[in-house]
Order: C-alpha cells, then sequence, then structure tokens
C-alpha cells in the first residue's frame, strides 16, 4: 500500500532489462519507503536466442541472494570460460577470449611481456598453455573454482550462456515475491508536469493510470520515455559498427556442450554460436548495407551446426547511444539507453553496469511532508533529482559506452580479411582516436592500460589483439631483468601447473548433468 511519504518507481517494460531492474530495486530499496511497479504489455513479442555473459553476472546474482543451480536449471543454462573467434583476423585462424589471466605477473611487469620475448624471437609457444580457462574450454571441461586449491583452479573465472526469456521469467518471480507490483497493459500516454516537464503517470490503454516520481525506461530501442517523451537524441555510431541486423535461429542441442560461446566471422559480419542444455542458439550477424535479409537467412540455413528448431526471426538495431541516459526523473536502463552489437556479450553488463549505477546514485525524496498536485489533479513528484548525481551517471555511462565501443571496433579493424566489400570497408574506415591510441601503444611497446576502470581490462585488450595479428616492436625493458634461463623455467613451470589443473577438471557435459541438469 503506498502513502504520501512512498517514493514510487515506476519501471516501463519487462524483458531481461526491466526485470534485472526490478528485481535489484526490490532487493535493495528499503519497501516501506519505497514502490516498484513495472508495467509491460502482454502484446509486445520476444525472440530467444539464447544469451552469453561475461563474469559480472555471477556478482549481480550473488547480490540478489540467487541459487546458482536453480537459476541454471530453470533457464537451461550452461557454463562459459571465454568466446573463441573462428576466421576474424584471416580465414583458418581461431583464437579465444578467455576470462581468466595469461600465468602471473613477475616482478610487476605483466606476464604477456615475457611471453612476447620468445615471439618477437620467432620461438613462440602457444598461448593457450598458460592460461587455464583458454586450455579448458579447448577440452571442453569445466569445474567450479576450488577456493582451497593451490592450484590454477582456486580463481577460474567463468560467466554463463542461458535461455535470456526464462531469466527474465526467474527474476519476474523473484521480484513479485518481494514486493513488485507488476501491471499487464500498454502505455498509450504519457503525463508531464507542465513547469518541470518531469513525468508524473502513464496512461494505459484501459484509461487506468499508474502515477509515479521516479521512471525507469527499459522500453527496448524505441526509448518510450527517454526519447519519445522526453526527446533525448541517439548518437549513431555506424560510421564504426555497420553490422545492424541478425537472423536468430536455435537449432539442435550437440553431443558436447562447449564451455564457450564461438563468433565466427563471415563476409559481411559474424555469426554466433552459444551452447544451451536443450539446444544451440544461433544468429547471423549482418550489416543491411552489405548483404539483404534474404541472403543472410539462406546462410544462416547452411551453416547451422544442427537441425533447426522453429523458423529464422529477424533483429534489427543501430549501434549507438542516448546522448543522456538520465535525463528529469526518467533514467533509460537497456536498449533504450543504447545498444552495441552482441559481440563481446556484454547486453546484460551494460543492464547490470546501470542498475547498479543507479542504486549508487539514487535519488532522494524532496523534504516537503506532502506533494503538490498540477492543473488536473495528478500528484507532482516527491522526487528531488540532483543535477550533479545526474551528471555523473550519464558521465560514467557515456564513458563505459565509449570504452565497450572502442574494444568491439578493434574486432573489425584489426584484420587481414580484405574477401568482401565488408570487410575492405572495415579496413579503410576511420577509428576513434582513443582505439588508436590504445593500439599505437600496444605496437610500440605491448603495453596497455585500463582506462577509468573500462569493462575491459588488460588481459581481454591483449587477447583481441594478439589475436587478430598485431604485434609489438618491442617488449617490457624489465623483462630482461629476470635471468633467461629463469624466464625459460618459470614459462614451462606456468604452462605445467594449467595443464596438471585442466587435468583434474571433469567434462563440461558430465559437471552440468549433475550440478543443474534438466530433461527440457
Amino acid at each position: 500500500m503506498t502513502t504520501n511519504k512512498t517514493l514510487r518507481v515506476v519501471i516501463v517494460g519487462g524483458g531481461s532489462a526491466g526485470w534485472m531492474t526490478a528485481a535489484a530495486l526490490a532487493n535493495s530499496l528499503p519497501l516501506q519507503d519505497h514502490s516498484i511497479t513495472l508495467v509491460e504489455s502482454s502484446n509486445i513479442g520476444t525472440v530467444s536466442v539464447g544469451e552469453a555473459t561475461i563474469p559480472s553476472i555471477l556478482e549481480f546474482n550473488h547480490m540478489l541472494g540467487i541459487n546458482e543451480a536453480e537459476f541454471l536449471k530453470y533457464t537451461h543454462g550452461s557454463f562459459k570460460l571465454g568466446i573463441e573467434f573462428h576466421d576474424w583476423y584471416e580465414k583458418s585462424h581461431k583464437y579465444m577470449h578467455p576470462f581468466g589471466p595469461y600465468g602471473v605477473n613477475m616482478n610487476g611487469v605483466p606476464f604477456h611481456h615475457y611471453w612476447l620475448k620468445d615471439k618477437l624471437r620467432g620461438q613462440q609457444h602457444a598461448i593457450e598453455n598458460y592460461c587455464l580457462e583458454y586450455t579448458a574450454a579447448l577440452q571442453n571441461k569445466f569445474c567450479h573454482p576450488q577456493p582451497q586449491s593451490r592450484s590454477a583452479l582456486a580463481k577460474l573465472k567463468y560467466a554463463y550462456h542461458f535461455d535470456a526469456i526464462k531469466y527474465a521469467e526467474f527474476l519476474c518471480q523473484y521480484s513479485i515475491e518481494r514486493g513488485v507490483r507488476r501491471v499487464l497493459g500498454e502505455v498509450r500516454q504519457v503525463h508531464q508536469c507542465p513547469q518541470s516537464a518531469n513525468i508524473t503517470a502513464l496512461g494505459l490503454q484501459d484509461d487506468s493510470s499508474v502515477e509515479g516520481d521516479l521512471f525507469i525506461d527499459c522500453s527496448g530501442f524505441k526509448g518510450l520515455l527517454i526519447a519519445q517523451t522526453l526527446g533525448v537524441d541517439f548518437e549513431d555510431w555506424r560510421e564504426y559498427l555497420p553490422c545492424d541486423s541478425a537472423i536468430a535461429q536455435p537449432s539442435e542441442s550437440l553431443d558436447d556442450i562447449k564451455p564457450y560461446t564461438i563468433s565466427s566471422a563471415h563476409e559481411c559480419g559474424w555469426q554466433w554460436q552459444i551452447p544451451l542444455q536443450h539446444r544451440i542458439g544461433n544468429g547471423f550477424v549482418f550489416s543491411s548495407e552489405f548483404l539483404s535479409k534474404q541472403k543472410a537467412v539462406s546462410q544462416l540455413a547452411k551453416r547451422l551446426p544442427s537441425n533447426a528448431l522453429s523458423e529464422a526471426r529477424e533483429l534489427k538495431w543501430i549501434n549507438g547511444k542516448r546522448c543522456q541516459a538520465w535525463k528529469n526523473n526518467c533514467v533509460a536502463i537497456g536498449l533504450s539507453a543504447g545498444f552495441i552489437e552482441p559481440l563481446e556479450s556484454t547486453g546484460l553488463q551494460l543492464i547490470q553496469s546501470a542498475i547498479m549505477r543507479l542504486l549508487s546514485l539514487f535519488p532522494t525524496k524532496n523534504s516537503a511532508t506532502s506533494p503538490s498536485q498540477d492543473s488536473s489533479g495528478k500528484t507532482l513528484s516527491k522526487l528531488h533529482c540532483n543535477q550533479a548525481d545526474i551528471d555523473t551517471y550519464n558521465r560514467y555511462t557515456d564513458d563505459e559506452l565509449w570504452r565497450i565501443r572502442d574494444f568491439i571496433i578493434l574486432h573489425y579493424k584489426a584484420t587481414k580479411r580484405d574477401d568482401s566489400e565488408f570487410w575492405r570497408y572495415c579496413q579503410s574506415m576511420s577509428i576513434p582516436d582513443t582505439l588508436q591510441a590504445k593500439i599505437d601503444l600496444y605496437l610500440s611497446s605491448g603495453r596497455l592500460f585500463r582506462e577509468n576502470n573500462e569493462l575491459f581490462n588488460e588481459l581481454s585488450w591483449f587477447s583481441v589483439m594478439n589475436g587478430q595479428g598485431l604485434v609489438p616492436s618491442s617488449f617490457h625493458p624489465l623483462v630482461n631483468k629476470l635471468d633467461e634461463g629463469q624466464r625459460q623455467e618459470n614459462l614451462k613451470r606456468i604452462a605445467g601447473a594449467m595443464r596438471e589443473a585442466e587435468q583434474q577438471m571433469p567434462s563440461h557435459k558430465s559437471y552440468l548433468a549433475h550440478y543443474c541438469g534438466t530433461s527440457q
């Protein structure tokens, strides 16, 4: 029951963004002082394409107190140790972006510099030998970290593959059990305060009204509140990221459930393969400027790893972001705030980071003991949104998206492929100065620095730069401080430790069956 002292939060839109937001707010906000309402339309269809994640999703689920085995069983989930890239640098070439580190730093110098010394002398050892997640993934093995172990198993890094629609359903149940009110209805009107332009209420198709103080726009690409109501513009990144479409189609599961995502480049983009317990999620990503939908559907049909389970569905987007994710009393989260193609599985991460950013800057109630009303009698907001908080939220949101954008562009730019008009465009296109600076630094000395706590750290940047053929002209000079014999011995010892740890791990498929198996 809401009162005049209750701060009313209204979320527009369900799906992953809406229900992740509702679940986090229900878990974090004192419900005696807040009410949370989620409005979603039953007429909006969803496309289940599977979902690949990165390790930070574990922190989100842990914050909510979710039982991992129950969650994975409900969502038909599997474990993920990284992403394997096929044909990106050149055809028939493979590399992996694993979640765990390569070796260990020595004398304050990142491990990859000690490895680069051999590479630059033409005595290259396979980089996967020094990363447990990489080695285990290639052998289709998995187990949970073993904190008591003195081996590399102690800190194994992992994420999930799961059915995104089932995840939203799971969080819907979680949220409702914790007091979130779910309203099924289509928003037909958005009411605003004539003085402040703050949103005051939503008018639904059945003539009912949902009043609120803080509105969270999870309405997807259409941006019902942030764009259509408040008029926030969109920053278009198609110049750098031309892929704007995908054909999604699930197929039958395979005998081996791989503990990693596969991303295979093709003539006009790339294709994802996400292994769940009950099926494979497939998607053919392409640029509509270089390939028609009909040809994309046909090409995906030829490239499916198993028999199709349903008809192909089309997805369309524009890579880019809102110029303001928070304006007035409205915060856009998910696709309404921006989108970067799913190449590095950042979709849910962007939702998660937006939620955590909102919680850290959550607005306060007005000091007035009771709210006022506008000329139509609608209750005005009890919310005080500090402009400094809004500006901080938007600044950090922008920086996060810019850095992820640069990381994704790197995959397209650092390539030898010139076998199609699409890849020739990617080779010749201009790139942001921030990305060029990172590339120049790495090429000159092998050095990498994490900017402003950006999502992808030095290990991620090294994985892609090295995997896609960028070779530095030198390595860190402090590597030479270590005796050459000792350096070689250290490399040998680290590789042996990774191999020994991998041999102790069970197969991913058997581990899943024991831990969270489902026959559905």
